[in-house]
Protein backbone atom coordinates (compact mmCIF):
# COMPACT_ATOMS: atom_id res chain seq x y z
CA UNK A 1 0.00 0.00 0.00
CA UNK A 2 1.58 3.14 -1.17
CA UNK A 3 2.08 5.55 1.65
CA UNK A 4 -0.30 8.75 1.33
CA UNK A 5 -0.27 11.98 2.28
CA UNK A 6 -0.41 13.43 5.68
CA UNK A 7 -3.75 13.13 6.59
CA UNK A 8 -3.91 13.00 10.47
CA UNK A 9 -7.13 12.99 11.93
CA UNK A 10 -8.93 15.50 14.28
CA UNK A 11 -8.29 13.31 17.41
CA UNK A 12 -9.24 16.01 20.19
CA UNK A 13 -12.98 16.25 18.31
CA UNK A 14 -12.40 12.06 18.32
CA UNK A 15 -11.42 12.05 21.85
CA UNK A 16 -14.29 14.01 23.06
CA UNK A 17 -16.33 10.89 21.52
CA UNK A 18 -14.68 8.50 23.95
CA UNK A 19 -15.94 8.55 27.92
CA UNK A 20 -13.18 6.55 29.19
CA UNK A 21 -10.33 9.07 27.32
CA UNK A 22 -11.45 12.09 29.72
CA UNK A 23 -10.26 10.41 33.16
CA UNK A 24 -7.19 10.36 34.60
CA UNK A 25 -4.86 7.12 35.64
CA UNK A 26 -2.85 7.92 38.99
CA UNK A 27 -3.26 11.47 38.54
CA UNK A 28 -1.92 11.39 35.03
CA UNK A 29 -3.99 12.01 31.62
CA UNK A 30 -4.61 8.57 30.33
CA UNK A 31 -2.48 7.87 27.31
CA UNK A 32 -4.21 4.44 26.02
CA UNK A 33 -1.93 2.80 23.77
CA UNK A 34 -3.29 -0.84 23.72
CA UNK A 35 -5.81 -0.69 21.22
CA UNK A 36 -4.41 -3.77 19.61
CA UNK A 37 -5.90 -6.10 22.75
CA UNK A 38 -8.72 -4.06 22.99
CA UNK A 39 -9.82 -0.59 21.47
CA UNK A 40 -12.21 2.15 23.80
CA UNK A 41 -15.74 2.52 22.76
CA UNK A 42 -17.11 5.66 21.50
CA UNK A 43 -20.61 7.73 22.94
CA UNK A 44 -22.36 6.30 20.22
CA UNK A 45 -21.72 2.70 20.31
CA UNK A 46 -22.26 3.14 24.08
CA UNK A 47 -25.05 4.60 23.33
CA UNK A 48 -26.72 2.06 21.35
CA UNK A 49 -26.83 -1.03 22.93
CA UNK A 50 -27.97 0.84 26.26
CA UNK A 51 -30.83 1.82 23.88
CA UNK A 52 -31.04 -1.75 22.81
CA UNK A 53 -31.30 -2.97 26.45
CA UNK A 54 -33.44 0.09 27.42
CA UNK A 55 -35.88 0.65 24.38
CA UNK A 56 -36.66 -2.79 22.89
CA UNK A 57 -34.81 -5.64 24.13
CA UNK A 58 -36.50 -8.89 22.92
CA UNK A 59 -34.82 -11.87 21.07
CA UNK A 60 -34.42 -11.94 17.47
CA UNK A 61 -36.77 -13.80 14.99
CA UNK A 62 -38.34 -15.37 17.16
CA UNK A 63 -41.57 -12.46 18.03
CA UNK A 64 -44.32 -11.13 16.05
CA UNK A 65 -44.48 -8.31 18.24
CA UNK A 66 -42.99 -4.53 17.81
CA UNK A 67 -40.10 -5.21 20.25
CA UNK A 68 -38.73 -8.59 19.01
CA UNK A 69 -39.36 -6.74 14.82
CA UNK A 70 -37.37 -3.92 16.29
CA UNK A 71 -34.50 -6.21 17.67
CA UNK A 72 -34.71 -8.03 14.83
CA UNK A 73 -34.36 -5.39 12.05
CA UNK A 74 -30.69 -3.61 14.34
CA UNK A 75 -29.21 -7.11 14.16
CA UNK A 76 -29.72 -7.99 10.61
CA UNK A 77 -29.00 -4.49 9.84
CA UNK A 78 -25.54 -4.67 11.42
CA UNK A 79 -25.17 -7.68 9.25
CA UNK A 80 -25.52 -5.11 6.32
CA UNK A 81 -23.24 -2.88 7.39
CA UNK A 82 -20.40 -5.13 8.40
CA UNK A 83 -20.91 -6.93 4.64
CA UNK A 84 -20.58 -3.54 3.01
CA UNK A 85 -17.25 -2.55 5.70
CA UNK A 86 -15.45 -5.75 3.94
CA UNK A 87 -17.16 -5.53 0.21
CA UNK A 88 -18.77 -8.92 0.67
CA UNK A 89 -21.17 -9.73 -2.20
CA UNK A 90 -23.80 -10.26 0.47
CA UNK A 91 -24.79 -9.78 4.11
CA UNK A 92 -25.76 -13.90 3.89
CA UNK A 93 -21.76 -14.43 3.61
CA UNK A 94 -21.82 -12.89 7.36
CA UNK A 95 -22.11 -14.82 10.61
CA UNK A 96 -22.09 -13.45 13.49
CA UNK A 97 -19.89 -15.03 16.42
CA UNK A 98 -18.47 -14.36 20.00
CA UNK A 99 -14.88 -13.42 18.51
CA UNK A 100 -12.15 -14.10 15.84
CA UNK A 101 -11.17 -17.26 18.16
CA UNK A 102 -14.54 -18.76 18.11
CA UNK A 103 -14.90 -18.05 13.84
CA UNK A 104 -11.33 -19.98 12.85
CA UNK A 105 -12.83 -22.38 15.47
CA UNK A 106 -15.94 -22.66 13.24
CA UNK A 107 -13.96 -23.26 10.22
CA UNK A 108 -10.97 -25.49 12.00
CA UNK A 109 -14.41 -27.88 13.32
CA UNK A 110 -16.77 -27.56 10.35
CA UNK A 111 -14.64 -27.79 7.77
CA UNK A 112 -11.27 -29.42 9.09
CA UNK A 113 -12.28 -32.04 11.73
CA UNK A 114 -16.33 -32.60 10.62
CA UNK A 115 -15.26 -31.84 6.60
CA UNK A 116 -12.42 -31.67 4.09
CA UNK A 117 -9.02 -32.82 5.87
CA UNK A 118 -8.13 -36.79 5.69
CA UNK A 119 -4.96 -38.26 7.13
CA UNK A 120 -1.61 -37.17 5.55
CA UNK A 121 -3.48 -33.60 4.65
CA UNK A 122 -1.77 -30.76 5.25
CA UNK A 123 -2.38 -27.49 6.79
CA UNK A 124 -0.05 -24.27 5.58
CA UNK A 125 0.44 -21.75 8.43
CA UNK A 126 2.56 -19.02 9.37
CA UNK A 127 5.09 -18.47 12.49
CA UNK A 128 3.96 -15.33 12.94
CA UNK A 129 0.11 -16.24 13.96
CA UNK A 130 -1.87 -15.60 17.01
CA UNK A 131 -2.61 -18.56 19.69
CA UNK A 132 -6.41 -18.29 17.97
CA UNK A 133 -5.05 -19.52 14.32
CA UNK A 134 -2.40 -21.87 15.65
CA UNK A 135 -4.62 -24.22 18.23
CA UNK A 136 -7.37 -24.73 16.15
CA UNK A 137 -5.35 -26.43 13.89
CA UNK A 138 -3.76 -28.57 16.04
CA UNK A 139 -7.16 -30.01 17.22
CA UNK A 140 -7.30 -30.74 13.55
CA UNK A 141 -3.70 -32.66 13.62
CA UNK A 142 -4.68 -34.27 16.88
CA UNK A 143 -7.39 -35.80 15.75
CA UNK A 144 -7.62 -36.23 11.76
CA UNK A 145 -4.41 -36.85 11.47
CA UNK A 146 -3.40 -33.94 9.56
CA UNK A 147 0.20 -32.07 8.99
CA UNK A 148 0.92 -28.77 10.14
CA UNK A 149 3.60 -26.65 8.35
CA UNK A 150 4.63 -23.31 8.85
CA UNK A 151 6.27 -20.83 6.47
CA UNK A 152 9.26 -18.44 8.83
CA UNK A 153 9.41 -14.62 9.06
CA UNK A 154 12.83 -12.50 7.89
CA UNK A 155 14.47 -11.20 10.65
CA UNK A 156 12.57 -7.79 9.26
CA UNK A 157 9.58 -9.15 10.45
CA UNK A 158 8.33 -9.73 6.82
CA UNK A 159 6.94 -13.67 5.44
CA UNK A 160 9.79 -15.68 3.08
CA UNK A 161 7.45 -15.64 0.82
CA UNK A 162 10.00 -17.79 -1.23
CA UNK A 163 8.90 -20.54 1.03
CA UNK A 164 5.22 -21.34 -0.05
CA UNK A 165 7.33 -22.65 -3.02
CA UNK A 166 8.82 -25.52 -1.22
CA UNK A 167 5.58 -25.92 1.32
CA UNK A 168 2.46 -25.84 -1.00
CA UNK A 169 1.65 -29.17 -2.44
CA UNK A 170 -0.93 -31.01 -3.98
CA UNK A 171 -1.54 -32.60 -0.20
CA UNK A 172 -2.25 -28.78 1.20
CA UNK A 173 -5.77 -28.23 1.99
CA UNK A 174 -5.73 -25.36 3.88
CA UNK A 175 -3.62 -22.26 4.23
CA UNK A 176 -3.93 -19.66 6.89
CA UNK A 177 -2.45 -16.49 7.54
CA UNK A 178 -2.66 -13.63 9.48
CA UNK A 179 -3.79 -10.33 7.60
CA UNK A 180 -1.71 -8.42 9.99
CA UNK A 181 0.85 -9.50 12.98
CA UNK A 182 -0.60 -8.04 16.33
CA UNK A 183 3.24 -8.18 17.57
CA UNK A 184 5.13 -7.19 14.43
CA UNK A 185 2.48 -4.77 13.18
CA UNK A 186 3.51 -6.46 9.28
CA UNK A 187 1.12 -6.41 6.37
CA UNK A 188 1.52 -9.80 5.10
CA UNK A 189 0.43 -10.14 1.16
CA UNK A 190 -3.14 -12.12 1.29
CA UNK A 191 -3.93 -11.45 -1.84
CA UNK A 192 -0.51 -13.32 -3.75
CA UNK A 193 -1.22 -15.87 -0.27
CA UNK A 194 -4.23 -16.87 -1.37
CA UNK A 195 -3.70 -16.72 -5.51
CA UNK A 196 -0.69 -19.55 -4.65
CA UNK A 197 -3.64 -21.55 -2.01
CA UNK A 198 -6.10 -21.79 -4.69
CA UNK A 199 -3.49 -23.17 -7.45
CA UNK A 200 -2.71 -25.90 -5.41
CA UNK A 201 -6.36 -25.79 -4.55
CA UNK A 202 -6.48 -25.21 -0.99
CA UNK A 203 -8.45 -22.72 0.68
CA UNK A 204 -6.98 -19.50 2.10
CA UNK A 205 -8.33 -18.74 6.03
CA UNK A 206 -7.80 -15.15 6.94
CA UNK A 207 -6.89 -14.41 10.36
CA UNK A 208 -7.79 -10.17 10.14
CA UNK A 209 -8.15 -9.39 13.78
CA UNK A 210 -5.28 -6.77 13.32
CA UNK A 211 -6.46 -5.42 10.12
CA UNK A 212 -10.35 -4.30 9.69
CA UNK A 213 -9.83 -2.04 12.99
CA UNK A 214 -6.98 -0.29 10.76
CA UNK A 215 -7.64 -0.91 7.26
CA UNK A 216 -9.52 -0.86 3.86
CA UNK A 217 -10.32 -4.93 3.59
CA UNK A 218 -11.99 -5.99 0.34
CA UNK A 219 -12.42 -9.84 0.49
CA UNK A 220 -13.47 -10.13 -3.35
CA UNK A 221 -10.18 -8.36 -3.97
CA UNK A 222 -8.22 -10.39 -1.31
CA UNK A 223 -9.77 -13.75 -2.45
CA UNK A 224 -10.56 -15.00 0.61
CA UNK A 225 -12.29 -18.06 1.37
CA UNK A 226 -12.66 -17.54 5.13
CA UNK A 227 -11.75 -14.21 7.06
CA UNK A 228 -12.50 -13.48 10.31
CA UNK A 229 -12.25 -10.39 13.04
CA UNK A 230 -13.51 -9.29 16.09
CA UNK A 231 -15.84 -6.28 17.13
CA UNK A 232 -13.95 -5.52 20.45
CA UNK A 233 -11.20 -4.51 18.29
CA UNK A 234 -13.10 -2.08 16.45
CA UNK A 235 -14.47 0.56 18.66
CA UNK A 236 -17.09 -2.22 19.25
CA UNK A 237 -18.58 -4.00 22.31
CA UNK A 238 -16.63 -7.28 23.55
CA UNK A 239 -18.06 -10.63 22.96
CA UNK A 240 -19.03 -10.12 19.21
CA UNK A 241 -17.10 -11.45 16.07
CA UNK A 242 -17.48 -12.06 12.54
CA UNK A 243 -16.73 -14.96 10.12
CA UNK A 244 -16.62 -14.22 6.06
CA UNK A 245 -17.29 -17.01 4.31
CA UNK A 246 -17.52 -17.62 0.65
CA UNK A 247 -21.29 -18.78 -0.10
CA UNK A 248 -20.50 -22.60 -1.13
CA UNK A 249 -17.81 -23.08 1.44
CA UNK A 250 -19.80 -22.07 4.23
CA UNK A 251 -23.00 -24.34 3.00
CA UNK A 252 -19.99 -26.96 2.91
CA UNK A 253 -19.22 -26.44 6.54
CA UNK A 254 -20.77 -28.22 9.75
CA UNK A 255 -21.85 -26.04 12.42
CA UNK A 256 -19.43 -25.85 15.29
CA UNK A 257 -22.85 -25.14 17.91
CA UNK A 258 -26.37 -27.20 18.05
CA UNK A 259 -29.36 -26.07 19.45
CA UNK A 260 -32.28 -23.32 18.86
CA UNK A 261 -32.34 -20.92 15.89
CA UNK A 262 -29.43 -23.40 14.24
CA UNK A 263 -32.04 -25.67 12.85
CA UNK A 264 -35.00 -26.37 9.99
CA UNK A 265 -36.22 -28.85 11.65
CA UNK A 266 -35.69 -31.29 14.28
CA UNK A 267 -37.22 -34.70 15.32
CA UNK A 268 -36.25 -37.79 17.54
CA UNK A 269 -33.62 -39.32 15.81
CA UNK A 270 -32.59 -36.66 13.39
CA UNK A 271 -32.76 -33.03 12.27
CA UNK A 272 -31.81 -30.57 9.64
CA UNK A 273 -30.04 -27.09 9.67
CA UNK A 274 -31.17 -23.98 8.92
CA UNK A 275 -29.77 -21.94 5.99
CA UNK A 276 -26.59 -19.99 5.65
CA UNK A 277 -25.63 -18.11 7.92
CA UNK A 278 -27.96 -18.66 10.41
CA UNK A 279 -27.03 -22.33 11.21
CA UNK A 280 -23.66 -21.51 12.42
CA UNK A 281 -25.75 -18.92 14.73
CA UNK A 282 -27.02 -21.52 17.19
CA UNK A 283 -28.86 -19.80 20.88
CA UNK A 284 -29.92 -16.46 21.70
CA UNK A 285 -26.90 -14.40 19.77
CA UNK A 286 -25.15 -11.31 21.18
CA UNK A 287 -27.90 -8.99 19.76
CA UNK A 288 -26.21 -6.13 21.95
CA UNK A 289 -23.02 -6.34 20.50
CA UNK A 290 -24.06 -6.98 16.70
CA UNK A 291 -25.89 -3.76 16.84
CA UNK A 292 -22.87 -2.02 18.63
CA UNK A 293 -20.81 -3.50 15.89
CA UNK A 294 -23.01 -1.86 13.36
CA UNK A 295 -22.27 1.00 15.27
CA UNK A 296 -18.94 0.99 15.32
CA UNK A 297 -18.83 0.29 11.84
CA UNK A 298 -20.75 3.69 10.72
CA UNK A 299 -18.21 5.63 13.23
CA UNK A 300 -15.59 4.19 11.19
CA UNK A 301 -16.98 4.41 7.66
CA UNK A 302 -17.59 8.76 8.61
CA UNK A 303 -14.10 8.79 9.46
CA UNK A 304 -13.15 6.63 6.62
CA UNK A 305 -11.11 3.30 6.31
CA UNK A 306 -8.13 5.48 4.13
CA UNK A 307 -8.06 8.11 6.36
CA UNK A 308 -7.75 5.55 9.73
CA UNK A 309 -5.10 4.17 7.94
CA UNK A 310 -3.14 7.39 6.71
CA UNK A 311 -3.70 8.96 10.25
CA UNK A 312 -1.88 5.67 11.86
CA UNK A 313 1.03 5.61 9.31
CA UNK A 314 2.02 8.72 10.03
CA UNK A 315 1.97 8.34 13.87
CA UNK A 316 3.69 5.00 13.72
CA UNK A 317 6.58 6.45 11.49
CA UNK A 318 6.85 9.72 14.36
CA UNK A 319 7.11 6.90 17.01
CA UNK A 320 9.57 4.37 15.29
CA UNK A 321 11.55 7.44 14.62
CA UNK A 322 11.45 8.58 18.08
CA UNK A 323 12.38 4.99 19.66
CA UNK A 324 15.08 4.86 17.23
CA UNK A 325 17.13 7.62 18.87
CA UNK A 326 16.60 6.66 21.84
CA UNK A 327 19.56 4.07 23.11
CA UNK A 328 19.32 0.53 24.39
CA UNK A 329 15.42 0.55 23.09
CA UNK A 330 14.96 -2.16 20.34
CA UNK A 331 11.98 -2.25 18.15
CA UNK A 332 10.47 -5.09 16.06
CA UNK A 333 9.04 -5.29 12.32
CA UNK A 334 9.46 -4.09 9.19
CA UNK A 335 10.62 -0.68 9.15
CA UNK A 336 8.81 0.84 6.24
CA UNK A 337 5.37 2.13 7.34
CA UNK A 338 3.76 0.82 4.56
CA UNK A 339 4.25 -2.45 5.08
CA UNK A 340 3.39 -2.20 8.66
CA UNK A 341 -0.04 -1.54 10.93
CA UNK A 342 0.30 0.66 14.07
CA UNK A 343 1.56 -1.84 16.54
CA UNK A 344 5.40 -1.39 17.52
CA UNK A 345 6.82 -4.14 19.82
CA UNK A 346 9.45 -3.19 21.56
CA UNK A 347 12.67 -4.28 24.28
CA UNK A 348 14.28 -1.97 26.50
CA UNK A 349 18.17 -3.12 27.52
CA UNK A 350 18.18 -4.23 31.01
CA UNK A 351 14.59 -4.10 31.49
CA UNK A 352 11.89 -6.80 31.49
CA UNK A 353 8.94 -6.20 29.69
CA UNK A 354 6.40 -6.48 32.76
CA UNK A 355 8.45 -3.57 34.44
CA UNK A 356 8.11 -1.14 32.09
CA UNK A 357 4.20 -2.09 31.31
CA UNK A 358 4.53 -1.23 35.29
CA UNK A 359 6.36 1.56 35.46
CA UNK A 360 4.49 3.34 31.78
CA UNK A 361 1.26 3.11 34.32
CA UNK A 362 2.91 5.31 36.61
CA UNK A 363 2.33 7.57 33.96
CA UNK A 364 -0.76 6.83 33.20
CA UNK A 365 0.44 4.97 30.17
CA UNK A 366 -0.89 2.12 28.90
CA UNK A 367 0.84 -0.68 26.94
CA UNK A 368 0.74 -4.53 26.59
CA UNK A 369 3.44 -6.27 28.03
CA UNK A 370 3.96 -10.41 27.34
CA UNK A 371 4.12 -12.75 24.44
CA UNK A 372 1.30 -11.58 23.00
CA UNK A 373 -0.46 -14.74 22.37
CA UNK A 374 2.25 -15.27 19.49
CA UNK A 375 5.03 -18.14 21.64
CA UNK A 376 6.27 -19.57 18.49
CA UNK A 377 6.95 -15.59 17.01
CA UNK A 378 8.58 -15.05 20.24
CA UNK A 379 10.72 -17.96 19.72
CA UNK A 380 11.67 -17.32 16.48
CA UNK A 381 13.31 -13.74 17.99
CA UNK A 382 14.29 -15.28 21.27
CA UNK A 383 12.53 -12.99 23.24
CA UNK A 384 10.44 -14.00 26.52
CA UNK A 385 8.04 -11.37 26.33
CA UNK A 386 8.24 -7.42 24.66
CA UNK A 387 6.34 -4.31 25.33
CA UNK A 388 3.83 -3.38 22.50
CA UNK A 389 2.20 0.01 21.94
CA UNK A 390 -0.74 0.09 19.42
CA UNK A 391 -2.44 3.16 17.70
CA UNK A 392 -5.63 3.83 16.94
CA UNK A 393 -7.93 6.66 16.00
CA UNK A 394 -7.66 8.55 19.14
CA UNK A 395 -4.06 8.49 19.45
CA UNK A 396 -1.74 11.67 18.18
CA UNK A 397 1.85 12.46 18.30
CA UNK A 398 1.48 13.70 21.49
CA UNK A 399 0.49 10.13 22.85
CA UNK A 400 3.73 9.21 21.34
CA UNK A 401 6.02 12.12 22.76
CA UNK A 402 4.22 10.57 26.44
CA UNK A 403 5.49 7.20 25.50
CA UNK A 404 9.00 8.25 25.07
CA UNK A 405 9.31 10.20 28.10
CA UNK A 406 8.30 7.57 30.29
CA UNK A 407 10.59 5.36 28.48
CA UNK A 408 13.22 7.41 29.38
CA UNK A 409 11.89 7.05 32.97
CA UNK A 410 12.11 3.15 32.74
CA UNK A 411 15.64 4.00 31.79
CA UNK A 412 16.23 5.98 34.70
CA UNK A 413 14.89 3.25 37.04
CA UNK A 414 17.66 0.83 35.33
CA UNK A 415 20.17 2.40 34.84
Amino acid sequence: MAKPAKVLLNVPAIKADFPILQRTVRDKRLVYLDSAATSQKPKQVIDATSDFYSRYNANVHRAIYELGEESTREYEGAREKVAAFIQAKSAMEIVFTKSTTESINVVAYGYGLKGKIEKGDEILGTVMEHHSNHVPWHFVKDHKGAVLKYVDVNDDGTLKMEQYDALLTNRTKIVTVTLCSNVLGTINPVKEIAKRAHEVGAICVVDAAQAAPHMPIDVQSLDADFLAFSGHKMLGPTGIGVLYGKPDLLEATEPLLGGGEMIREVHLGWAKWNDVPYKFEGGTPNIAGAIGLGVAVDYLTTIGMDAVRGHEMEVTEYALEKLARLKGVQTYGPRDVTKRAGVVSFTIDGAHPHDIASILDVEGICVRSGHHCAQPLMERFNLPATARASFYVYNDLDDVDALVAGIKKVQEVFA
